[in-house]
C-alpha cells in the first residue's frame, strides 16, 4: 500500500532525519467519551483508519458522519536504531479538537484547538530505540464554543457550512533532535536594506537525571547561509550562549538580489546550524525565505513599493473525498493553478487553516495570500442576545497559527475573525473585547503586515490597516451604487436592520472581500439543494456579463485596492464556484481571465 500523504509536512523547517507515521491506525469512536474509564488506553481498538484523513471521509475508510464526541487512534511505532540517544519528537499537523497523547501508557500531551500544530516529546522510551505505542484521544463535542470553521454543528451540511472533521485530518510525524536544537526559525524580510533577519529560538531539554546547566552552553554559536542557484548569497553567525532566541541579519549583496513578486517567486534557500564550542554540528536544518515588502500607500497596498490589485479569490480547502484534507499534495499545487488559470492572483483562504504545504506552492507559484483563522463555532441562531461568544481559546490557537506561518513570503495579510455578529450598544462586549485581543495579538507577532480585525459585518477596531465589506448583490447597478462612495469616506457597510455593526471609516485601504457567489448548475434537478447566491442567471451568457460587469466596477474604482470573489469551487450543496467541487471546469475560463485582466485603476492612477 503507498503510503498517502508522504511529503514532509513543515517545508520551511526541514531536517533530514524523519519518518512519516500517516498509513493505517488502529481506531474505535467512542460516542459516550468514556474510552478512558472503559480502558481504550490499555487494549488494542476495534476498526482501522487512515491517518491523515478524518473519519468523515472517504479517504479515511471510515466515512461516518454522525456525530462524534470523541475518537481513539493506537499504533506501535519503530523507532529507528540510528536516532538512539537523540529526543524523539511527535509531531501533530492538526486534530480536532481537544487532544490528548500517550507513549506506552504515560501522557506526553495534550493540546486545544482544531487548526493548528503541537508537538510530543516521546521521553526516555524512544531515546532507546525500540518500539513504542502511541495512543491518541480526539474530542469534539458540536456543541461547544469553539472555532470549527464552515463545520457543522446540525447533523448535515446546509447553506454555507459544511461536513465535519474530527481527529485526526493533517499528517503524523517524528524526528530526532539533540538536547539543545533549533526552534523554528522567524524569517522577515527587510527589501529596503536587502537583508533577510533571521530569529532563531534554541530548544534546551536536559536528559533525565541531568540538571541543565548554563556552562553546557558556553562556546554555542548559530551559523546561517543564504543561497540561491549559483551558490552562497550572504553567510552570518553569532553566539548561541547567552540568549533564548539568537538574532542575525542575512545581507544580500545588490548584485544578487532578486525580489520575491508574482512574476517572479524568487526564493532563498537557507541552511541553519547550531555548533559547540568545538566545531561540531550539534543540529542543522534548511529553510527558504523571500525578499519582498508589503505596505499601505494611502488607498493603496503594495507589493515591493508598487501598487498590486488583488484579484482574489475565496477558497475554502474543501475535497469531496478528504473534506478538509486534500487528497495529495498535487492537489494542494492544482487549486493555485487553477485560481491563476482563472486570472486570480490570490485567495482568502477562507474559514480554515491550510495545510501549511499550500503555504508552500503559493510561496513557490507567486501566489498572494491572506491568512485567516476558521473562527466560526459559537452558536449564532436566535436573538443575538442568546449567541455564544468567543473563548481565550481562540486568541491561544490564533497566535499558534501565526507562529507557524509567519516566514511565508505568499501570506500579505492577516485576517482573524469573519462574518462577527452584533450590532454596536453603549456597552462594552466579550466580542468587543475579543475582537481586539485578537488584533493586538496579531500585531504583536507580525508588524509586517497589513491587519483587519474582522472582515465583513461587526468592525471593532479603530486602528485597523484595512476596511471591507461583504456584498452579494446581483443586480449591476444597484451593486455600482453601493461601491461608488469610498473616495468620498462612505464606503458600503453591512448594517443590518437599521442598527449600526460597526465604527466609522477611518480612510484605509478598502476592499469587498466577498462579492459575487453567482449559482451556476443547470444540470441541478428541481428538487436538488443547490444554491447561490441571489438571482440565478437564466444562461451562461448572462452569467458572463455579471461577472464581468461585477468585477469591472470594483478594478475601475481607484478607490479599492482589491477584492474577493466567491468562489473557487462549488462545495456539497454551495454551488456558485468557478470550478465543480471535483475541480472540472464550468466555464470557458478565456473568458473568466479577461474579465479580470484589464487594468485596475489604483495600479495606474497618478499617485
Amino acid at each position: 500500500m503507498n503510503l498517502p500523504r508522504p511529503e514532509y509536512p513543515r517545508p520551511q523547517f526541514r531536517r533530514e532525519d524523519w519518518l512519516c507515521l500517516n498509513g493505517t491506525w488502529q481506531f474505535e469512536i467512542d460516542q459516550g467519551d468514556s474510552g478512558l474509564e472503559r480502558g481504550l488506553l490499555d487494549r488494542e481498538l476495534e476498526g482501522r483508519i487512515t491517518v491523515p484523513f478524518c473519519p468523515e471521509s472517504k479517504l479515511s475508510g471510515v466515512e461516518n458522519h454522525d456525530f462524534l464526541e470523541a475518537v481513539w487512534y493506537r499504533r506501535e511505532v519503530e523507532i529507528p536504531s540510528s536516532w538512539q540517544g537523540r529526543r524523539v519528537l511527535l509531531h501533530f499537523q492538526a486534530v480536532d479538537y481537544d487532544a490528548t497523547v500517550w507513549a506506552d501508557g504515560e501522557e506526553v500531551g495534550r493540546h486545544r484547538g482544531g487548526f493548528s500544530p503541537f508537538t510530543c516529546d516521546l521521553g526516555e522510551a524512544a531515546r532507546l530505540g525500540g518500539r513504542v505505542t502511541v495512543v491518541a484521544r480526539a474530542r469534539d463535542n458540536h456543541r461547544d464554543s469553539q472555532p470549527r470553521g464552515k463545520q457543522a454543528q446540525t447533523y448535515g451540511p446546509m447553506g454555507a457550512i459544511y461536513v465535519r472533521t474530527t481527529g485526526i485530518w493533517q499528517s503524523v510525524w517524528m524526528e530526532p533532535v539533540p538536547d539543545i536544537s533549533l526552534g523554528r526559525p522567524r524569517l522577515t524580510p527587510d527589501a529596503g536594506n536587502g537583508v533577510i533577519r533571521l530569529e532563531q529560538p534554541l530548544a534546551l531539554r536536559p536528559a533525565e537525571g541531568e540538571t541543565l546547566q548554563v556552562a553546557r552552553r558556553a562556546g554555542l554559536r548559530l551559523q546561517a547561509q543564504l543561497l540561491d542557484g549559483a551558490g552562497v548569497v550572504a553567510e552570518a553567525e553569532c553566539s548561541a550562549e547567552l540568549d533564548l532566541c539568537p538574532q542575525l541579519d542575512l545581507r544580500i549583496p545588490e548584485a544578487r538580489r532578486r525580489m520575491w513578486s508574482l512574476d517572479d517567486p524568487h526564493l532563498y534557500d537557507i541552511v541553519l546550524r547550531l555548533v559547540d564550542g568545538e566545531g561540531r554540528v550539534l543540529d542543522e536544518a534548511r529553510s527558504y525565505a523571500g525578499l519582498r515588502s508589503v505596505a499601505v500607500d494611502g488607498r493603496a497596498i503594495t507589493l515591493n513599493g508598487r501598487p498590486v490589485f488583488q484579484r482574489l479569490v475565496l477558497d475554502q480547502g474543501y475535497y469531496a473525498d478528504g473534506i478538509m484534507t486534500a487528497p495529495t499534495d498535487s492537489a494542494l499545487r492544482r487549486d493555485i493553478e487553477l485560481s491563476k488559470k482563472a486570472g486570480f492572483n490570490g485567495a482568502r483562504l477562507h474559514q480554515k487553516v491550510f495545510e501549511e504545504r499550500f503555504l508552500y506552492h503559493a510561496d513557490r507559484l507567486g501566489y498572494l495570500v491572506w491568512g485567516e483563522f476558521g473562527d466560526w463555532g459559537c452558536r449564532r441562531y436566535g436573538p443575538v442576545e442568546d449567541h455564544q461568544q468567543p473563548t481565550a481559546s481562540y486568541i491561544t490557537e490564533w497566535l499558534e497559527v501565526l507562529e507557524r506561518d509567519y516566514s511565508h513570503p505568499s501570506i500579505v495579510g492577516w485576517c482573524p475573525l469573519n462574518e462577527t455578529w452584533q450590532p454596536l450598544h453603549d456597552r462594552i462586549t466579550t466580542l468587543d473585547a475579543v475582537t481586539r485581543g485578537l488584533y493586538l495579538a496579531t500585531k504583536a507577532m507580525d508588524r509586517t503586515r497589513p491587519v483587519l480585525d474582522a472582515s465583513g459585518y461587526s468592525h471593532r477596531v479603530a486602528e485597523a490597516d484595512v476596511y471591507d465589506c461583504h456584498d452579494y448583490t446581483q443586480d449591476t447597478d444597484a451593486f455600482a451604487e453601493h461601491h461608488a462612495h469610498v473616495a468620498a469616506g462612505r464606503p458600503y457597510t453591512n448594517d443590518r436592520d437599521g442598527q449600526t455593526w460597526s465604527i466609522g471609516y477611518a480612510g484605509q485601504p478598502f476592499f469587498v472581500s466577498e462579492f459575487g457567489g453567482i449559482w451556476w448548475n443547470p444540470e441541478a434537478e428541481e428538487d436538488e439543494d443547490s444554491w447561490g447566491y441571489g438571482e440565478r442567471p437564466e444562461s451562461i451568457e448572462e452569467f458572463y456579463e455579471r461577472f464581468a460587469r461585477l468585477c469591472a466596477i470594483l478594478l475601475d474604482d481607484p478607490a479599492h485596492f482589491g477584492y474577493c470573489y466567491t468562489q473557487l469551487t462549488d462545495i456539497y450543496q454551495e454551488q456558485n464556484g468557478i470550478y465543480g467541487f471535483d475541480r472540472q471546469r464550468k466555464f470557458d475560463m478565456a473568458r473568466i481571465r479577461a474579465a479580470q485582466e484589464r487594468p485596475a485603476a489604483i495600479e495606474t492612477a497618478d499617485r
